[in-house]
């Protein structure tokens, strides 16, 4: 009987040992091969900047020590990111610069994977959506576009990337149905990024854009370009300090546009671990701090539950307003 307690004994140890190494491994994930950093837009919009910030900074920080790529896979709204981003289920070496549309896209019907099909991973930045006309455009305000929309909602040619329903697009329809334009009626220019809108713009192809100012500061800054009006709650800093809000003008709208990070479905605990820990030691970096404070970009980081807890708040409160729009499906 004693032998065999003995012989018990030992197996129970070596159990134990062996759980303690699944748990110990468990916790200790790292990327053994080249991260991708997959971005919805065509390059040059405020999207692919993140993507691209992210990229450089994780790999001068040593933050990832293998190589990182970044990808653009533009389409569908960042419906083809998305796409690709899950055919690599489990997989933590493939993540994706994501947007609202990450939630609209399903609702609208643009694609079948919404955030139940995703991994969230942070909140990176947050910007608010200006209305920009060509250096010489007779459209001198906000209040300017306002007047002519009333008057005739399909007079002016509008840009947005990437998508209908996106929060590009929500904040301008906001504003304009809060100003007493029939949004039903307005001439909507869906273009591949802001960057796409920007260069749209330049060339007189439409006549107002609506996008994130990081996209137009260069363009503004030479001369080219004006923001009007931006859909944020107060004034901002910066270069953008002399730019009336829509409340300003008795317009009562604010949209946030934030950007944020998304895995593939079925991420382990582990994988989601190390890339809160990533990311949150990147944007504590002073160049990521540089990069936000550049591009007019509110830091609002943050991390994967935290993330995941805004995504289920906002998709009910986003179908309502794509409801009423006539964009649901």
């Amino acid at each position: 009987m004693p032998a065999r307690n003995h012989y018990t004994a030992r197996r129970l140890v070596a159990l134990a040992l062996m759980l303690s190494a699944a748990v110990a491994g468990a916790q200790t994930w790292k990327p053994e091969k080249a991260v991708e950093i997959i971005i919805g837009t065509s390059a040059g919009g405020p999207q692919d900047r993140m993507g691209r910030a992210v990229q450089r900074i994780l790999q001068e920080k040593k933050l990832v020590l293998t190589q990182s790529n970044v990808i653009n896979k533009a389409g569908g709204g960042g419906a083809v990111a998305l796409s690709y981003l899950n055919q690599h289920g489990g997989d933590a070496h493939y993540v994706a610069v994501n947007a609202l549309s990450t939630l609209t896209n399903q609702i609208t019907g643009k694609s079948t994977i919404g955030p139940a099909d995703l991994t969230p991973l942070a909140m990176m930045g947050a910007e608010y959506v200006g209305v920009t006309v060509r250096a010489e455009s007779p459209l001198k305000t906000g209040k300017d576009v306002l007047d002519q929309l009333r008057k005739d909602p399909s007079s002016l040619s509008i840009a947005v990337g990437t998508a209908l329903g996106n929060a590009t697009h929500l904040s301008f329809v906001l504003a304009m149905k809060a100003g007493g334009v029939d949004i039903k009626k307005l001439r909507t220019v869906v273009f591949g990024s802001g960057g796409d809108s920007m260069t749209a713009l330049l060339g007189g192809h439409v006549d107002v854009a609506a996008s994130a100012p990081s996209a137009m500061l260069p363009q503004v800054q030479a001369g080219k370009l004006r923001i009007i009006v931006i859909g944020a709650p107060k004034r901002l800093g910066g270069e953008l300090a002399k730019i009336p809000t829509w409340k300003e003008l008795g317009v009562n709208s604010a949209f946030e546009l934030w950007r944020g990070l998304a895995g593939p479905k079925g991420m382990t605990r582990a994988q989601i671990q190390f890339w809160d820990g990533a990311l949150g030691a990147l944007v504590k970096t002073d160049d990521w701090k540089k990069e936000l404070a550049e591009n007019q970009v509110e830091d609002i980081y943050k991390n994967s539950a935290e993330t995941g807890k805004q995504w289920k708040e906002e998709y009910d409160e986003v179908k309502g307003i794509l409801t009423e729009l006539g964009l649901a499906k």
